[in-house]
């Protein structure tokens, strides 16, 4: 037996047109922040990149809380933050690009903060890993609150390939800054919950058990011919209830009861 389904309406050429623009948009932001890293890393050796990182408890270092993301200690520190920088912005920023844009500082300065509050002091912080876990808590609080199929699919997508992030928010390794992480990813869980409306919600296909409760509740015009519900049927006559009488209990003699 076969069940029709309807789909919702394809998409019209120009809203495929602009889906492509926005995405090509999101791919090229994340290049080009990938290319500035890759810059920055190559004239590092030409000043002194210590005064640019994040140094706990130093109140006159402030410098370090907007330079610290752009600096990295390796090339193999450099390499990973900016495969999953091209990844994580790029999905952010196309399926969210109204809450993206305003998460991405607060993601940029809550690294820095997790690394002056929580670092040991006479440390060096720096790297835009503090930024990428943002993204990644980010677009998993979305997936949560929204619960869209874009939005779940978009956080899964995440977790599968960056699902270790949520353990690299604790001191696990030696050399690596946690508390950055940590901080990032508070600042991505807070962006979350605060811009989580920020972009519309896509069409969703409306099944019949919806628009039948939908009716029970008055929301749409109920069908003629449809019966009413049991309890919607109105009460013509009550039956009373009857008076209770007590029947005495008359036990019959056994042959072995004495006499």
């Amino acid at each position: 037996m076969h069940l029709p389904t309807p789909d919702l309406p394809s998409d019209s050429p120009a809203q495929r047109a602009a889906d492509r623009r926005r995405w090509l948009r999101a791919f090229n932001f994340a290049l080009a922040f990938a290319l500035v890293l890759i810059a920055v890393f190559s004239a590092q050796a030409a000043f002194d990149a210590r005064a640019f990182t994040v140094q706990p408890g130093e109140w006159s270092n402030w410098r370090g809380l907007l330079g610290a993301p752009l600096l990295h200690g390796s090339f193999e520190h450099l390499a990973a933050n900016v495969i999953s920088l091209l990844m994580l912005a790029t999905l952010a920023l196309g399926l969210y690009p109204r809450a993206t844009p305003r998460a991405l500082p607060l993601a940029w300065l809550g690294s820095g903060l997790g690394a002056w509050l929580l670092g040991d002091a006479g440390s060096h912080h720096l790297g835009a890993s503090g930024v990428t876990h943002g993204l990644m808590f980010l677009l998993l609080g979305l997936g949560l609150l929204r619960r869209d199929r874009p939005a779940v699919a978009a956080a899964m997508m995440a977790f599968m390939f960056y699902g270790g992030m949520l353990l690299t928010v604790l001191p696990r390794e030696a050399g690596v800054s946690w508390q950055s992480h940590l901080g990032g990813a508070v600042a991505g869980l807070v962006a979350a919950g605060l811009w989580f409306r920020a972009d519309p919600q896509p069409p969703r296909k409306r099944y019949s058990w919806e628009l039948e409760e939908e009716a029970a509740h008055g929301d749409l015009e109920r069908d003629e011919f449809q019966l009413p519900r049991p309890r919607e049927v109105p009460v013509l006559w009550q039956r009373e209830a009857p008076r209770g009488e007590v029947v005495p209990f008359v036990r019959r003699p056994r042959p072995d009861d004495p006499a």
